[in-house]
């Protein structure tokens, strides 16, 4: 028995296979159970041609046996096998790939595909083994061979026996370092695991021998172990199904036996698309917000499958940010993977695919909200904020996609409403789409500016959430119309008449006072044109309002970023008398009113006083 040496570039590859290439040690299984489901397909593509060979479905199959005293790993298969010129070429020369030489010699049909591309998977058989021996007996041969190697020192080849065609690889696993477990390969919950995560949608059964625990029968305590070969893949995985044959609880049990959440889904989208790109998905609408949906933490993405194999568990290159709460998976024969088989090419049939996807995503979507609202807000009580930031976020890339997809509390009809819907019902002479921030809806009604706006019978959106104004700035208009707050210094109401403006001029000195009081403070004071019972209110110049303010100043990075305030007087209220009375004939007092009412006006917007100690003297020298 001779022992051959790999090439030299081959050795230098094996020894990047082993260290670099692949990223888990798990994937070695994943890549054998392939190899073996391709020798499975050889077969059946080889019957097709050959009438001697009787391709019985039930006959084939893969199985794993693990052997914890030896410490060895079987994985075999009833597949084509190989001749000892194959193996040679196939295990001597590595990146030969025979399953690629097959595909391309074959047309194939019936919706099969071989997996195999590259001709390296087998070789990460040594991240886990310190000697791999592949024993195969070909179906046009009565000869087996067995190929050994210990990694890159080389290989031996010699004849074997061997009863039945197909392909036996046994591993002997390595033993345990400071750094690795290598006992977990020959756990047969471990190994069970790995299948069921990697290759349960392998088209052929992948079989082990499992022992297991029960009762004595007729014993109501006394346990035996018995020992049961059982089928551990799915096989035919729920997305290669006809719709019409699954019912909504299939879709819910596949959406729980993948963990993709604890809640139900609220919608499901089964896709099946044979056009530039083939591929397969099933997407997910949760029910629920995960727990860590708004953190760090979170990883968006979908399962990718080709030909059945998980290649990766969170593809997020085939969700937009703003659908980062959809789940699922996608399967596609078309995708052109790198070396490992484990992080794509950035290729034209990805992108097609995301775009796809994220047209079906925004269709679903819309379909609720038109034919199923009560889920539809369901869904955009958890989610909603995440389509607002897609319209924030990118520099407004995504907002004419997304416009129609947002939803606000209204004033008039109590109830979420979509901006279409608030348009439908704009009167002739409104000229803008009015919105007010607050905390809560209840505080936001109760603000001294709402009193004109609802005076006049305009609907206001109430915008509740931090992101709210960030993203209607972006957007800017909708359907031609400018989005307006009502703490705007110009409403857009009524013009400026002339007693209004004569009544800014007679009252020109006490707001020059007041606005040196309050220096640094406020942009100016003037005359209400939207205050009927209160006193006073902030409205805001430029763009920055009260609610950005607040939000840019919680940040831990803010800039001191500020609004221009507007300190608005009604000049019909008792207060406003009793400032003229104090500028004609107290100064003092005079002081202690402006400061009164702008932290009053402070109070009501929800702003904090800078000096809360200065606030209460000032209210006990009013008492005094």
């Amino acid at each position: 028995m001779t022992r051959k040496q790999f090439k030299a570039e081959s050795k230098r590859l094996l020894e990047m296979m082993i260290n670099s290439i692949y990223t888990q040690k798990e994937i070695f299984l994943r890549e054998l159970i392939s190899n073996a489901s391709d020798a499975i397909d050889k077969m059946y593509y080889k019957a097709l041609t050959d009438e001697a060979i009787n391709f019985d479905k039930d006959s084939y199959y893969i199985k794993v046996a693990a052997d914890k005293e030896k410490r060895i790993l079987k994985i075999s298969d009833t597949g084509i096998g190989m001749t000892k010129e194959e193996l040679e070429i196939n295990l001597g020369t590595i990146a030969k790939s025979g399953s690629l030489a097959f595909k391309n010699e074959n047309e194939l049909k019936d919706g099969h595909d071989i997996i195999g591309q590259f001709g390296v998977g087998f070789y990460s058989a040594f991240m886990v083994a310190d000697e791999v021996t592949v024993t195969s007996k070909a179906i046009s041969t009565n000869e087996a061979f067995k190929w050994e190697s210990d990694g890159a020192d080389g290989y031996t080849l010699e004849s074997a026996e061997k009863e039945s065609f197909g392909t036996e690889i046994v591993l002997k696993i390595k033993e345990n370092s400071e750094d690795e477990n290598y006992d977990e390969y020959l756990e047969d919950y471990r190994l069970k695991a790995i299948i069921k995560k990697y290759s349960d949608f392998i088209r052929y059964p992948i079989k082990m021998e499992l022992t297991e625990k029960r009762l004595k029968e007729g014993s109501e305590s006394e346990w035996e172990e018995y020992t049961d070969v059982q089928t551990i893949n799915s096989m035919v995985p729920i997305w290669r199904k006809n719709r019409n044959e699954l019912t909504t609880e299939d879709y819910e049990n596949f959406y729980k036996e993948k963990h993709y959440g604890f809640d139900k889904p609220l919608k499901h989208l089964h896709i099946s698309v044979d056009g530039a790109v083939r591929y397969n998905a099933i997407l997910y609408i949760p029910e629920n917000i995960p727990f860590d949906f708004y953190t760090k933490e979170y990883e968006k993405g979908l399962e990718l499958y080709s030909n059945g194999v998980l290649i990766m568990n969170k593809c997020a290159d085939l969700l937009p940010d703003h659908f980062s709460f959809v789940k699922g998976m996608v399967d596609s024969e078309d995708l052109s993977l790198n070396i490992s088989r484990e992080i794509l090419q950035h290729d034209r049939q990805l992108k097609l695919i995301a775009k796809n996807i994220k047209s079906k995503i925004k269709s679903q979507l819309q379909s609720l909200l038109k034919d199923e609202r009560e889920k539809y807000e369901q869904f955009y009580q958890s989610f909603g904020r995440q389509l607002k930031y897609g319209v924030y976020t990118d520099f407004g890339s995504n907002k004419d996609a997304l416009q129609d997809l947002l939803m606000f509390y209204s004033s008039k009809e109590k109830k979420m409403v979509t901006l279409a819907e608030y348009v439908s019902r704009m009167t002739d002479d409104q000229k803008y789409i009015y919105y007010a921030s607050g905390e809560t809806n209840e505080r936001i009604e109760k603000l001294p500016q709402m009193e004109l706006v609802s005076d006049k019978g305009y609907e206001v959106l109430y915008f509740t959430e931090d992101i709210d104004e960030f993203a209607i700035k972006m957007l800017a208009t909708y359907n031609e119309k400018e989005f307006k707050s009502i703490s705007s210094g110009d409403l857009g109401l009524e013009e400026d008449s002339q007693s209004e403006q004569t009544e800014e001029k007679d009252h020109k000195e006490l707001f020059e006072a007041m606005k040196k009081i309050l220096v640094d403070k406020v942009k100016d004071v003037r005359v209400s044109k939207r205050l009927k019972s209160h006193p006073v209110c902030i409205a805001t110049d430029g763009e920055v309002t009260i609610e950005m303010e607040k939000i840019l100043q919680a940040m831990p990075d803010n800039q001191n970023i500020k609004a221009d305030k507007v300190l608005e007087l009604n000049t019909n209220h008792d207060v406003f008398t009793s400032l003229k009375n104090a500028f004609e004939t107290d100064q003092e007092k005079l002081s202690l009113y402006t400061k009164l009412l702008y932290s009053q006006a402070l109070l009501i917007e929800g702003l904090p006083l800078q000096d809360p100690v200065d606030f209460t003297n000032d209210m006990c020298k009013i008492m005094i």
